[in-house]
């Protein structure tokens, strides 16, 4: 006879390969909290019916917190040929208990109760992610107000562009995260599904409580479908698509950096804590940790595709493939709370070269649309006047000038329009200070873009401690 808790239709005990190659218990046991927590609400709610004693309850729950504080301290031993974390918890249990623990089980499958315990992971994991954008978002608020005077190039296509504020760009990077938060809120709202009284795939014959046991473990609502409840795994494609977008824009943010601080940009400079040497070339001070998050972006997109092959062609209800989402999305969170915690510290720890900046807007063409536009309102069509700036920049090149170099009379060769204001006109700070459009690059737009950041971290800080109540609630 089998040795399986599940094992009383099987005469022969279970290859040991075959053990190795299905359990889940090396990587499922990091949701023991949840599983016991899932199973405390389960007993309670089997007494509350009726189903269960209140004796067989009293010591259920007993067994189950003893059995906590045993994996807290590491003295539980993890069984592999007990599979995943479940039933090496429940076996444990019935050891201790006896009779009692067996009882635990009754109106439950192993399919809506991994379910139960992947939704409450997922769910805690995504406040901790939240949390963690909260975080990054400050550092980026907190850098942008230290350095808001400073002017560096915007690029497009890598080739210097306009002059802007360093702070701007600092916050294209605050409305990326902006997004990802409410993303990742939205994959909240879905895990907080409560699929436990699904069973195997069709409900169960006794006369439970699923509403009870969604108030016990805070969940708002039901899945009211017991098929789409053991066989759902969107909520975990969702995570793990908005993880891939945060990643890109993370990586976006690492290449950035890695551009800034070579000696060739020298527009940043990294904390030595940040940075790691060469063991042959001593000079070597180099932006490793941006570049792991640039690469492990690759493995979070990765997980993504992969979640997505799996269930792509699995029939209705639970097929052992599902087994298949948790190492991807426990990698996934791992990689994406750490690649968010350690951007906020590089993010505070670096210096700004500022007088780098000035002398890089200075020293290139970046103002050439400034001339343009300074000739357009003189009321030059926009695209004669386009034409002009092009042929001053030409003139510069040929004679290794800068526009800033030109005397008037140089300029009014190529236009009559040309003043003695181009001078101002054409300065950085002025070309700066004039983008004052909604969402420019103008000091006070960006003022603008700050205050609204502090309102909205405001919120979502709200958002994280109200959800994050809920957690500490449940445990």
């Amino acid at each position: 006879m089998s040795e399986k808790l599940w094992g009383g239709r099987f005469t022969k005990t279970t290859d040991e390969m075959i053990n190795e190659f299905q359990a889940s218990i090396g990587f499922d046991k990091r949701m023991y909290r949840e599983d016991i927590a899932g199973s405390i609400a389960h007993a309670t709610m089997l007494e509350k019916c009726g189903i269960l004693s209140a004796e067989d309850c009293d010591r259920i729950v007993a067994g189950l917190k003893e059995i906590e504080k045993q994996i807290d301290s590491g003295a539980f031993l993890f069984d592999v040929g007990l599979e995943d974390i479940h039933m090496n918890i429940e076996k444990r249990l019935t050891d201790a208990i006896g009779e009692a623990g067996g009882r635990l089980h009754t109106a439950r499958s192993r399919n809506d109760q991994v379910a139960l315990d992947t939704h409450l992971y997922v769910r805690r994991e995504t406040v901790a992610v939240m949390a963690l954008i909260l975080d990054m978002q400050r550092a980026l608020v907190e850098t942008a107000e230290k350095y808001g005077d400073v002017i560096m190039p915007g690029y497009t296509h890598l080739q210097r562009a306009q002059p802007i504020l360093f702070s701007h760009h600092l916050m294209a990077y605050f409305a990326m995260l902006e997004r990802d938060f409410a993303r990742f809120a939205g994959v909240y709202a879905r895990a907080d599904l409560m699929p436990l009284g699904a069973g195997a795939l069709a409900g169960t014959t006794f006369p439970i409580d699923r509403e009870f046991v969604a108030r016990q473990l805070h969940f708002e609502r039901l899945y009211t479908n017991s098929l789409d409840a053991v066989s759902d795994r969107d909520y975990i494609m969702e995570f793990l698509a908005a993880a891939s977008i945060l990643m890109v824009h993370l990586s976006r943010l690492s290449e950035e950096t890695i551009l800034w601080c070579s000696r060739e940009f020298s527009f940043v400079e990294l904390d030595d804590a940040h940075c790691t040497g060469s063991s042959m070339m001593p000079q070597k001070k180099n932006p490793d940790v941006s570049e792991l998050v640039r690469g492990k972006t690759g493995r979070v997109v990765g997980h993504l595709m992969a979640m997505l092959t799996t269930v792509k062609g699995l029939p209705l209800a639970y097929n052992k493939d599902l087994q298949e989402d948790k190492e991807g999305i426990f990698d996934a969170i791992d990689t994406v709370k750490f690649s968010l915690a350690v951007y906020a510290r590089i993010l505070r720890g670096m210096k700004v070269n500022r007088a780098v900046m000035k002398r890089a807007v200075e020293e290139d063409f970046s103002n050439a649309t400034d001339l343009a536009d300074y000739l357009a309102k003189k009321g030059l069509p926009f695209r004669e006047a386009h034409a002009v700036a092009g042929q001053a920049v030409h003139y510069c090149i040929e004679r290794k000038k800068w526009l800033a170099d030109l005397t008037l009379e140089e300029f009014q060769k190529f236009s009559p329009l040309f003043a003695a204001d181009i001078k101002d006109a054409i300065r950085p700070e002025n070309c700066v200070a004039n983008r004052n459009s909604s969402g420019g690059t103008s000091p006070a737009q960006v003022k603008n873009q700050i205050e609204a950041a502090r309102q909205l971290m405001a919120a979502e800080r709200k958002t994280v401690e109200t959800w994050e109540k809920k957690q500490i609630d449940r445990t």
